[in-house]
C-alpha cells in the first residue's frame, strides 16, 4: 500500500471519510440556523398583514363612528361615512405594503452562508491529492 506521511491509503480515506461526514452535519446544522432565521422574518410580515386586516375591516368602531359623527356636523352623513372609510383604507393599504416587503426580504429562503461554505469544501477537495480522492 501506498505511504502518506506513515499512514496507509486506508487510514487516510477512513479519515477523510469521518472528516466528510462531519462536515456534511455541521453544513447541515448550518442550513437549518438560517432558514429558521428567515421564517422568522417572514412571520413578521405575516403579522403585519394581520395588522392591516384590522384596520381594514374597521375593528376601531367607536373611533369609525365618532369620527363620522364630527365630520357630519359640517356635511352630509353619508360623505362623512364615505371619508372615514376612505381614511382606514389608505391605512390598511400601508400596513400592506409594509408586510409585503418583509416577506419578500425573507423570500426565498437562502442559506447563504451555507451555499459559500459549500462551494468552498468542492474547491478544497478538488485540491487534495489524486491518491487521497479515490
Amino acid at each position: 500500500m501506498a505511504q502518506h506521511n506513515g499512514e496507509s491509503t486506508g487510514e487516510l480515506l477512513k479519515q477523510f471519510s469521518q472528516d466528510a461526514s462531519t462536515l456534511i452535519r455541521k453544513e447541515l446544522e448550518l442550513a437549518k440556523a438560517e432558514l429558521t432565521e428567515k421564517g422568522k422574518q417572514a412571520g413578521k410580515g405575516a403579522g403585519m398583514f394581520g395588522g392591516a386586516g384590522l384596520f381594514g375591516l374597521g375593528a376601531f368602531g367607536a373611533l369609525t363612528a365618532f369620527l363620522i359623527l364630527v365630520l357630519a356636523e359640517a356635511m352630509d352623513a353619508w360623505l362623512a361615512a364615505l371619508i372615514v372609510t376612505v381614511l382606514w383604507g389608505a391605512i390598511a393599504g400601508v400596513l400592506a405594503l409594509q408586510g409585503k416587503h418583509k416577506v419578500e426580504e425573507a423570500a426565498p429562503p437562502q442559506p447563504e452562508e451555507t451555499i459559500e461554505t459549500l462551494k468552498e469544501d468542492v474547491e478544497w477537495a478538488k485540491r487534495q491529492p489524486e491518491s487521497v480522492r479515490r
